[in-house]
């Protein structure tokens, strides 16, 4: 008896866990802070974490085929010098500034799979491998600078370009819609974790995804075409993280360098957050955007009440590793069950 309510409520608690979180801790900032609840600290919340989810659809992607990208946080970092350096040094056109680094992304993607696929090198030491060739790469390209309007180049000239407000308002601009203002990046947050859910949900290739990284032997027997399968999530997870790198560069108005260094780790601790909701007990977009949204009302709530930085780390890594334990725990009892 005993032990069929702890499996109940170990249940609950994998099926309702982050939500039933989430609005704890929503709950604590708002009692303990004036301003938390306000319309203007939600609009932050959800702005600062459309970068993170982008990124975080990415893994996604890649964890659903039964792999893991670790290489997304690079590719932000040298999306967003490329994209920034494509409007300083080089006075490049919008679409050009847009265009180019989603082609880096998918090509980083397609390096990843390329090693993973064709010569079978596991998941993590392949894209571990190209994290760290693209951080030298991203750190090549720029001499170690950041890239900023009008900045001194090295041979003593000043960059001919600087960031355009078209491009800004990507990351800058808001929408109106009657007396609140909806900032753009969150808007396109939305549409991407809506289109994510229904093409994964929906159309004949997400479930083909969701299979292959649920038994890759039955998904080839079936006629599924696997290795294609596991390339194109890979390339979407690097478009995803460009798309990361390019509204980083807009946000900020500058090319940082390592600007994706700490997105990675949200990123996956979002991703994992996301496999308890509902009791999913595997990656879906859904799920990684609620996981994003805890991790971003944490850092804000935690920022507002004037906690050290450095302080912040432990509670997203203590958050993810309960979340961990009691996915993993269910989806055991369920096996063995």
């Amino acid at each position: 008896m005993e032990t069929s309510y702890r499996d109940k409520l170990l249940q609950f608690a994998f099926r309702y866990g982050a939500i039933i979180v989430i609005l704890g801790v929503f709950a604590f900032f708002a009692i303990k802070l004036e301003y938390f609840f306000s319309g203007s600290n939600i609009a932050d919340i959800l702005r600062s974490i459309s970068i993170v989810t982008f990124v975080a659809i990415g893994v996604t992607f890649s964890l659903i085929v039964d792999g893991f990208d670790l290489s997304v946080g690079s590719t932000v970092s040298l999306t967003t010098v490329v994209t920034a350096s494509l409007m300083v040094w080089y006075e490049m056109p919008l679409f050009i500034v847009i265009i180019i680094p989603l082609l880096i992304g998918a090509c980083v993607g397609l390096i990843n799979s390329f090693f993973i696929v064709r010569f079978k090198i596991p998941d993590l030491l392949a894209t571990l491998a190209v994290m760290y060739i693209v951080a030298g790469i991203h750190k090549t390209y720029t001499k170690g600078y950041s890239i900023y309007n009008n900045m001194q180049m090295t041979d003593g000239t000043k960059a001919p370009g600087v960031m355009s407000n078209a491009f800004l308002t990507i990351g800058q601009g808001e929408f109106y819609v009657g007396n609140f203002t909806v900032p753009i990046p969150v808007i396109l947050m939305l549409l991407a974790v809506a289109a994510a859910h229904i093409f994964l949900a929906y159309t004949r290739f997400g479930r083909q995804m969701y299979m292959t990284g649920g038994n890759e032997e039955a998904a080839r027997l079936s006629g599924i075409k696997v290795k294609r399968v596991r390339t194109w999530a890979y390339v979407l997870s690097g478009i995803c993280a460009a798309v990361g790198g390019i509204l980083f560069a807009s946000r900020v108005g500058t090319g940082q360098i390592d600007a994706g260094a700490p997105l990675l780790m949200e990123a996956v601790a979002a991703v994992f957050v996301g496999f308890s909701v509902f009791g999913a007990g595997k990656p879906n977009v859904l799920g990684t955007f609620i996981g994003s949204v805890l991790i971003g009302v944490l850092v804000n709530g935690l920022t507002m009440m004037n906690l050290q930085y450095y302080t912040h780390d432990i509670i997203k890594g203590t958050v993810l590793i309960l979340a961990l334990a009691v996915t993993f725990y269910v989806v055991k009892k369920r096996r063995a069950a």
